[in-house]
């Protein structure tokens, strides 16, 4: 690493903090920062855990950022040692991060510590962390012995799941100097359930790179249906394979490509055989972004009958929904959180009921069968796309309110 790298840029550095990076499931992540860096954010990675996918997407190359694998401090004189050094580094914000750095895990304490070492070394000026868990954790307190800023951004699981801790996710959003999240509906969760912690709140869509997803006009598409994501509960996709049985029942057979893989693959598979659809259900597994464009953009229909968890766990917004809708294939989905804020019924495309397999199936079939109602809302779905998932002008909206940070940051460190 040269030295130029851990020189403070003009306009300040943004160290992005992550539980794992690179993960194959969350390429709005990639997104985002690639068009942050389009917009001439210098960016540093953080990332608290080795990465276990197997594959990574091509657009990961083009992410010029270097990332850094945050240690975990062995040893008690380690942790002496870094204690030692982060106190002479900033005093005054250690001393006020003492109690919470006491209070956290052992395993986030030390990260945060080792972190607040890197925060120096490479000239970070602004921290910013994707999900509100672990990583804004170690953010929040890494920024608080640094004596620098950090923001963070909300997606789903780390609002809804039943296992969020609320009072330590109202400090994490109280102390950050932004709280971000995805979508209307998180913000008005967020707002009435939080009240003053959330005095930085906004809400910035996460976004498309529209220049990879050329739509095509779907007037003549196969009688396929094509879901995408992990297979897990709250995808819905068992609802989706029941939905496919009923139409083969009713004579109207059509075929599901599954992409993904995750917990619940087996149990899908279980349900695939005792329905006797083995040849109506293609698991592909996790396919490439480009592999998955092209099976999107052949199908008639994108299914995301999305369902709230036992757990609380629940999609956010699937970007999977917003690149299905670039590319002109009509989906049907469930007014799920921010859904509905991408597909309008009847308009960009179809809603039915959570866990209503019925009305799953009759939007299916009229899809398939409708051209015109296909090509109608395909229409409709890019513009909106266009018009409010953009990763390029959604990031400037980013990247002007974590610039500014960074560059506040600086000029009070200077």
């Amino acid at each position: 690493m040269s030295d130029d790298t851990l020189t403070p840029p003009t306009g300040g550095r943004i160290g992005y903090v992550l539980k794992m990076y690179p993960r194959f499931s969350e390429t709005f992540v990639v997104t985002e920062m690639l068009a942050m860096e389009a917009h001439g954010a210098e960016l540093s990675i953080f990332s608290l855990r080795t990465p276990n996918d197997a594959r990574f997407h091509e657009s990961l190359s083009r992410v010029r950022a270097a990332v850094t694998y945050v240690p975990t401090l062995s040893k008690q004189v380690e942790m002496w040692a870094a204690l030692s050094a982060c106190r002479e580094l900033h005093p005054a914000g250690f001393d006020a991060a003492i109690g919470d750095i006491l209070a956290a895990t052992a395993g986030d304490a030390c990260q945060a510590i080792s972190l607040a070492s890197l925060v120096r070394e490479h000239g970070i000026t602004h921290l910013h962390a994707h999900f509100g868990s672990v990583a804004a954790g170690v953010a929040r307190l890494a920024a608080r012995i640094s004596g620098i800023t950090y923001s963070l951004t909300l997606h789903a699981k780390d609002i809804f799941h039943e296992e969020v801790d609320e009072d330590a996710l109202a400090a994490k959003m109280r102390d950050a100097a932004a709280a971000i999240t995805v979508s209307d509906f998180n913000e008005h969760y967020l707002r009435e359930r939080y009240g003053d912690a959330t005095h930085s709140l906004v809400r910035i869509y996460n976004g498309i790179d529209l220049s990879a997803f050329t739509p095509s006009r779907p007037v003549d598409r196969p009688p396929v249906v094509v879901g995408v994501g992990r297979l897990v509960e709250k995808k819905g996709f068992h609802h989706l394979v029941d939905a496919v049985g009923e139409l083969r029942e009713r004579g109207r057979p059509l075929h599901l490509d599954l992409i993904g893989t995750g917990e619940d693959e087996q149990a899908l598979r279980a349900r695939v055989t005792s329905l006797e659809l083995d040849d109506r259900v293609t698991f592909h597994g996790p396919l490439t972004q480009d592999e998955t464009r092209e099976r999107v953009r052949g199908a008639a229909v994108l299914a995301a009958p999305c369902v709230v968890g036992a757990d609380g766990n629940r999609d956010g917004l699937p970007t999977a929904i917003l690149e299905s809708l670039a590319l002109g294939t009509p989906v049907v989905a469930t007014p799920v959180t921010g859904i509905p804020e991408a597909v309008m019924d009847g308009r960009t495309g179809l809603l039915v009921p959570e866990g209503d397999v019925p009305a799953l199936a009759d939007a299916l079939v009229r899809l398939v069968d409708d051209s015109d109602l296909r090509c109608r809302l395909a229409e409709a779905g890019r513009a909106h796309v266009e018009a409010h998932f953009d990763a390029q002008a959604n990031g400037r909206v980013l990247h002007s309110l974590l610039g500014g940070l960074a560059r506040r940051a600086q000029v009070v460190g200077a």
